[in-house]
């Protein structure tokens, strides 16, 4: 097992002013990681999907920590849907040579619905089931690495 360190760095500075900053967030515990290129067409696809399974594409939802999209094309952008178990959708435009990070929580990974103690969560958060992916107006290369406990 290992610790994955992000850093999120911001450098500007204006009329001799810096307000950049640094953000540096340490996921503990990984022994997993999944790194990938794919070709992503104008059509639609399934990236990752999410389960109590591990399999070719398939991700343990309760292990996953981090995911981040990174789109490799210098044009066009990707379209990126989310969708959990009650098929509610939400998509993000990620533009070229653009990246977008997707955490999981920080004990439950991507597992959303319950409380540690079993109960319900009253926020309605439903477990995320799949992702997939489709291109502009041309094929976009898409960097992903999923990082798992």
């Amino acid at each position: 097992m290992a610790n994955l360190t992000v850093t999120h760095t911001e450098d500007i500075t204006l009329n001799g002013q810096q307000f950049g900053g640094t953000t540096i967030k340490s996921f503990s515990g990984i022994n997993e990681i999944s790194k990938r290129i794919a070709t992503i067409t104008t059509t639609e696809v399934t990236i990752a999907t999410f389960g109590i399974a591990a399999g070719q594409g398939i991700y343990i939802a309760a292990d996953v920590r981090y995911i981040r999209f990174t789109n490799l094309d210098g044009t066009n952008f990707i379209m990126l849907t989310f969708k959990d178990e009650d098929n509610t959708e939400f998509r993000i435009k990620v533009d070229a040579v653009q990246s977008f990070i997707y955490n999981g929580d920080n004990a439950g990974g991507l597992v959303d619905t319950m409380k540690s103690n079993g109960a319900a969560l009253s926020s309605g958060l439903a477990d995320l089931y799949d992702i997939t992916a489709d291109a502009d107006t041309a094929s976009c290369d898409l960097e992903m690495i999923v990082a798992s406990v």
